[in-house]
């Protein structure tokens, strides 16, 4: 054990103080606990039992059941506490181990956690005082740890409290060298302050696989997080396709804008064409359904966006006829066809979009429907009135729009039935006139909750939510942020924590610049400190919370944050987005090879290694990689499931004595996007890449040492006599064409293979390793 935790050493001594009632401070806070008066804490062991109340086991249906949670949370606390699974015996269904208070708990030895329903929901409520499903109780003995939702999801929600008890409770017993789990005895409350506690991510202008998006699920719902709203549909801007480099008008160019529409509609359906050219790039409904399934099954619901009537470059390229001319991201709803169009979209889709009423917030979709014009007011609430009837009478769901300022002219206003997603204060919307309106808000204010992939490079914008003190110290009083706060200097403008129709918030994780800014782990880098933080927010609140006997006892300071977690991120269980190594804690080698044949392929064990990372190898190449006459040739030298490094070989110019020029160039295989190491000109104007050459040859070993953050990849490249010089893989990126700027790339560790069968060779001295070398 201490060998696997040997990471959890420097944090342990900080976190030894931070305890609350003797329960570990954890993310996000519990809102009450009593320490009971016994000294006898409850200790997790192989043998630990689950038992599922009998009475409830079914509860839950048509979403995940009792039962069905109790089964996910085995699995997640065999991952934290790294027991053998055989070890751990399979989910029981029964009663409660029955045991009166005076009866000598000795001779038990078998820990149980018992999984039941009937909390007091009475105790259990939102902050606007609605009794909440997603609340629970719990109990802890010697030798029982009892969970007692409201409903199934509040008993999923208990389990992941006990997790990150064990979790945090596991590295001081590592740092002792014991095998000991032991969480206090005590009894407590829980439950969310706001019934929407959410993330956005633009799968629209970027490509992503449907495991990665699970593996965002699985570990935003660590945190108690309860929705993933997908935005499935948009463009990527580019102004240069819309009035070509030399500046002249190309009417038609807009067409071959970057835009899409992620969801795949069956081979029959009188909308296929919507996909194309892009249908490589699409979710098929079963593999969308068991993303929502993974989803479901860690209590999180997905909410499904299709933006329109602006952002449909996609629609406009399928029938060019339904946008307005000039304006192509708008689509024009005086159009006759236009309505019945986004209506067809909708009937293809709205049957995939699971139904549980007790996971997150039931089933919702989002039409979207932001930045249109406000000069065609009328037509916009027209059109978002339309769509809000059509789906709430043919799917019995509801709908959600984003806030926008559309001033209608003629005093036409949308129905308050349907949900406003504020996000930017004042100029789309203000949300406590709203409210004041009748509307029910949701909170995405872009101030305190916007990410963009790869904005961070401009040195200005966030790297992610914990870059500044916004979310900390960001309201108009110097105190923290939370769901009721939109403004961070006009209080009046914020609306109390009890307003019954604030819902919740949602923070947003856009992809402005496409697919070439950014590899999938890049976006990861920038959540993986936010969704835990924005998670404790959204659940037990900040200032001015109402004060009763359920109300939240305790929040996280900034310093009790910072301390644990690192801890849960590291061991949250489900997923392996952070890339680590099994068994392994940096600084440590993952593998290393005095002498490689790099035409026999070496199969190492280990997919992908996330950054920080050392990969250094030295290579020589036969005459044989002479491909002078055949063209640019790329052969893999090192493979991996998120990255791979390709040498590249280019014929010499006939002029030069070499045979062959060669150079490196990393892919990231989701995107299919290549990075050549390339020199680009001056940051601030790049130019058109020029290929870095390296000096590989046949008579002497090139030295090559590849190093990797999170924020950049870097190469050295040398003999063993000198050096080398540091280098950058990089890309170009900007918005419409214009602000043009180089950004450094993150690769995690191609670390799956070694060589390729097309390379002549040898490699030596090949080794990577975690940590900062």
């Amino acid at each position: 054990m201490s060998s696997s935790f040997s990471w959890l050493f420097p944090l342990l001594a900080a976190l030894q103080c931070v305890v609350v009632n003797a329960l570990h401070t954890q993310i996000p806070s519990i809102r009450s606990f009593t320490e009971s008066n016994s000294s006898s804490p409850f200790v997790i062991t192989p043998q630990i039992t689950i038992v599922v109340d009998s009475k409830f086991q079914d509860s839950g249906s048509p979403g995940p059941s009792l039962l069905s949670f109790a089964r996910t949370f085995r699995l997640d606390l065999v991952a934290v506490t790294g027991f053998d699974e055989r070890d751990v015996p399979e989910v029981r269904v029964g009663s409660a181990p029955s045991l009166a208070p005076d009866q000598d708990t000795s001779s038990r030895t078998t820990p149980t956690v018992f999984l039941t329903l009937g909390a007091d929901a009475s105790n259990l409520k939102l902050f606007k005082g609605e009794e909440t499903g997603e609340g629970y109780e719990f109990e802890i003995t010697s030798t029982m740890f009892t969970i007692r939702g409201v409903e199934a999801i509040g008993a999923w929600w208990g389990t992941r409290t006990l997790l990150q008890q064990a979790l945090l409770s596991l590295s001081l017993a590592a740092s002792n060298e014991t095998s000991s789990i032991p969480i206090s005895s005590g009894s407590g409350f829980d439950a969310p302050g706001w019934e929407i506690r959410g993330f956005m991510l633009d799968v629209g202008r970027h490509w992503f696989e449907l495991s990665f998006l699970s593996d965002l699920c699985i570990y935003a719902s660590f945190f108690k997080m309860n929705e993933f709203h997908v935005h499935a549909s948009d463009f990527v801007i580019d102004e240069h396709a819309i009035t070509g480099r030399t500046g002249s008008p190309s009417p038609d160019a807009w067409k071959s804008l970057y835009a899409t529409l992620r969801f795949q509609p069956s081979l029959q359906s009188p909308i296929i064409g919507i996909i194309a050219p892009f249908a490589n790039e699409t979710y098929s409904h079963s593999s969308f359904s068991t993303f929502q399934s993974t989803c479901l099954q860690h209590g999180i619901t997905i909410i499904p966006e299709i933006d329109t009537p602006a952002h449909s470059v996609v629609i406009s390229k399928w029938k060019p006829e339904l946008a307005i001319p000039g304006q192509e991201d708008f689509l024009n709803i005086s159009f006759p066809e236009t309505i019945p169009t986004v209506q067809s979209i909708w009937e293809e889709f709205l049957p995939w979009f699971s139904t549980n009423s007790e996971v997150g917030t039931g089933v919702e979709v989002s039409i979207g429907a932001d930045e249109y014009s406000s000069s065609l007011a009328d037509d916009y609430i027209l059109f978002v009135n339309t769509m809000n009837d059509y789906i709430s009478s043919t799917s019995e769901k509801a709908m959600r729009i984003w806030g926008t300022n559309e001033p209608s002219r003629t005093g036409q206003t949308i129905s308050t039935n349907v949900t406003i997603q504020h996000w930017s204060f004042p100029g789309g919307s203000i949300p406590v006139r709203l409210m004041e309106e009748g509307y029910r808000v949701i909170n995405s204010e872009q101030a305190f909750l916007y990410l963009i992939g790869k904005s961070w490079s401009d040195g200005v914008s966030k790297f992610d939510l914990d870059s500044d003190d916004t979310i900390w110290t960001g309201a108009p009083n110097g105190g923290g942020w939370a769901p009721n706060i939109f403004s961070q200097t006009d209080s009046s403008n914020n609306t109390t924590p009890s307003n019954p129709l604030l819902r919740g918030s949602i923070m947003a994780c856009w992809n402005d610049f496409g697919n070439n800014a950014t590899t999938p782990l890049e976006l990861w880098y920038q959540l993986r400190k936010s969704l835990p933080l924005v998670g404790e927010k959204m659940w037990a609140g900040a200032d001015g919370v109402p004060s009763s006997p359920s109300s939240q006892t305790h929040r996280l300071t900034q310093d009790e944050f910072n301390q644990v977690y690192p801890i849960l991120n590291k061991g949250a269980p489900g997923q392996n987005l952070n890339r680590a190594v099994k068994g392994l804690s940096a600084p440590a080698t993952v593998y290393q090879f005095q002498e490689i044949n790099p035409t026999h392929l070496v199969k190492t064990g280990v997919d992908s290694v996330g950054p920080p990372y050392t990969l250094s190898f030295d290579l020589r190449l036969a005459n044989s990689s002479n491909r002078r006459g055949n063209g640019h040739v790329q052969i893999p030298l090192f493979t991996g499931i998120d990255s791979v490094l390709f040498l590249d070989i280019f014929p010499s110019p006939s002029t030069s004595n070499r045979d062959s020029n060669f150079s490196l160039t990393f892919q990231d295989p989701v995107t299919n996007k290549f990075y050549p190491l390339s020199s680009f000109g001056p940051p601030t104007l790049p130019g058109v890449p020029v290929q870095i050459s390296v000096p590989f040859n046949s008579e002497e070993f090139t030295k090559v040492v590849i190093s990797a953050t999170e924020r950049g990849t870097s190469i050295t490249i040398g003999t063993d006599e000198d050096d080398g010089v540091t280098r950058f893989w990089e890309s170009v990126i900007g918005i419409s064409g214009d602000h043009l700027r180089l950004v450094n790339m993150s690769f995690a560790a191609p670390a799956a293979v070694i060589g390729d069968e097309g390379l002549t060779g040898e490699m030596r001295n090949v080794r990577l390793r975690i940590g900062d070398d």
